[in-house]
């Protein structure tokens, strides 16, 4: 079992810069993948950034955002940079324990935070 916390959100203007964290606990968040996934509202949760050994970005986030992940805390970073409205959303972390091809889709995660709110203004 995994328990993931985010943290870090905020209300930024475009083309800020602003990271967010996602704390794992629990018995095997050693042994899982990690990733994150955005929703805005009224529309579906889309994946973000997944790091699996090798990292996954989604097109719309490419030489802005940046995943990272410190193994010894078990935590998992998003480094977001040039900062769109667009980007404005819930962003949630993710965490299972089956490695895959397709690291972006939800249905595959097993372990969602409670979502951390980034607000971002023209």
């Amino acid at each position: 079992q995994v328990q993931l916390t985010e943290s870090g959100g905020g209300s930024v203007q475009a083309g800020d810069s602003l990271k967010i964290s996602c704390s794992a606990s629990g018995p095997t968040a050693s042994r899982v993948w990690m990733a994150w996934f955005r929703q805005a509202p009224g529309k579906e949760r889309e994946g973000v950034a997944a790091f699996q050994g090798d990292i996954s970005y989604a097109d719309s986030v490419k030489g802005r955002f940046t995943i990272s992940k410190d193994n010894a805390e078990n935590t998992l970073y998003l480094q977001m940079n040039s900062l769109k409205p667009e980007d404005t959303a819930m962003y949630y972390c993710a965490a299972k324990t089956r490695w895959s091809y397709l690291p972006l889709r939800r249905f595959e995660y097993d372990y969602w935070g409670q979502g951390t709110q980034v607000s971002v203004s023209s």
